[in-house]
């Protein structure tokens, strides 16, 4: 079970967020394209929240760059917001009333907001995925007090640990971001393919990524699971070492995502298409080996990030230091904005994500993933601003990437969730009260 505690910093609820309007100097401005007023936007704002995480960085660079501006939304805010609790809580408020229109979200978040599972209320609040923003690039991390367990990708030199914890009757803590939510599965995942029931065997921790660092210092918890450039600066602090990078679970896994208020994009269909296509043309940007560098330089400041750029720079520019004598210079699994299709947001992925919530008693078992999927999941807007953008070639052909395999070898076939979740040996049935993560 999760547990609320008195972490360091911790913030469940309602957490306060602060808005950044001006922007980071750019080299120059960007000429504004030639829009036909039949295709101007319908309003030239939108207020987007974030939270200080390297994956950010396609907002960023298309605030900070003039990418917004230049497709006629000179006006977005980006909003800087202390956890995932907050952004969902600025959602439900919307722009209009002084929350936000869209996010840098985790993308399971925006099906558990649809079907009202950790909204106030539990009303539901329909949302759009309209882009990943990012593929791989997360991390497990692990104090060093367990240095000799030598906890790997295969989960089963920490079980040892795990288990002596158990029998002594003080459990070892795990934390993650939000329940439900992508490091919550990555953790989830590979602690159940090394025999480790998450629930039974752990206590499951939520705390916001730029305090998992503070909070595992503090000995509130024994490892995290966090997106960068958290994992970089417990290494750099000398506090532990990274187990795995994700994309180890699963080769160029989808990450977080662009998505918005439902009733937002069906009011300004051409100003999501403005927004869609400088968020695609800053993550080819970003993904260019030539801007690495300048990326980590303007994500690293104190209104983004807010870290020094050396825990950003390593892994953005492919070599994983893990803490550990492990050292991996040009990684495949280094975090990617626009190759290996990361921006195109395959529906395939999200019934997974769906899926996975089904295992884990976050969403319930009869709530039909597929539809659930084509509800959400609005990759039709994406194809559009590709091809507004003569980006035809970088359009997949199908909304499946087909058959994924995981590195313990189970698979999950999209044609067939049900027979993914027969084949794993650790899941639940029923549904699990999410009351305190929504304030009811």
């Amino acid at each position: 079970m999760f547990s609320v505690g008195a972490g360091v910093g911790v913030s469940l609820l309602h957490a306060c967020s602060s808005s950044f309007t001006s922007e980071t100097t750019a080299k120059q401005a960007l000429p504004a394209v030639n829009i036909n007023a039949a295709d101007a936007p319908e309003v030239a704002t939108a207020r987007l929240g974030f939270i200080s995480l390297t994956d950010c960085a396609p907002l960023v660079i298309a605030k900070v760059k003039g990418y917004f501006a230049k497709y006629g939304m000179a006006d977005v805010e980006l909003i800087k917001e202390p956890s995932w609790t907050s952004i969902r809580d600025n959602l439900e408020v919307g722009g209009a009333d002084g929350g936000t229109d869209g996010v840098h979200i985790l993308s399971p978040m925006p099906y558990l907001m649809t079907q009202g599972r950790i909204t106030s209320g539990n009303r539901q609040l329909p949302m759009y995925i309209l882009a990943r923003l990012n593929v791989d690039g997360q991390g497990i991390s692990i104090a060093k007090t367990y240095q000799k367990a030598k906890a790997q990708l295969n989960g089963n030199p920490l079980a040892e640990n795990v288990k002596a914890a158990k029998d002594a009757g003080k459990l070892l803590r795990y934390a993650v971001t939000f329940p439900g939510g992508t490091h919550d599965l990555w953790m989830r995942y590979w602690l159940a393919s090394g025999g480790i029931d998450p629930d039974r065997d752990m206590t499951g921790l939520v705390v916001p990524p730029p305090q998992m660092v503070v909070n595992l210092k503090s000995g509130y918890m024994d490892l995290f699971c966090v997106g960068e450039p958290w994992n970089a600066k417990l290494i750099q602090d000398g506090l532990g070492y990274s187990v795995l990078t994700t994309g180890e679970i699963w080769s160029n896994h989808p990450e977080k995502a662009l998505a918005m208020r439902a009733e937002w994009v069906d009011r300004y269909p051409k100003a999501t298409k403005a927004l869609l296509m400088a968020v695609q043309e800053a993550q080819r940007w970003c993904d260019k080996p030539e801007n690495r560098v300048e990326m980590a330089q303007i994500v690293a400041e104190k209104r983004w990030v807010n870290t020094d750029i050396n825990n950003i720079l390593g892994r953005v520019k492919g070599t994983f230091d893990y803490g550990n004598g492990r050292v991996e210079s040009n990684s495949s699994h280094v975090m990617k904005f626009w190759s290996k299709d990361a921006s195109y947001p395959f529906k395939s992925h999200d019934l997974w994500f769906v899926t996975e919530n089904q295992r884990w008693c976050y969403l319930a078992a009869e709530v039909d993933g597929k539809k659930l999927v084509d509800a959400v999941n609005r990759e039709d807007l994406w194809r559009e601003a590709a091809k507004a953008t003569s980006q035809e070639s970088a359009i997949p052909k199908s909304t499946s990437r087909g058959i994924e395999t995981f590195f313990d070898g189970f698979q999950f076939n999209p044609q067939s969730p049900s027979a993914y979740l027969d084949s794993l040996s650790i899941r639940y049935k029923g549904l699990r009260s999410l009351d305190q993560f929504i304030g009811n």
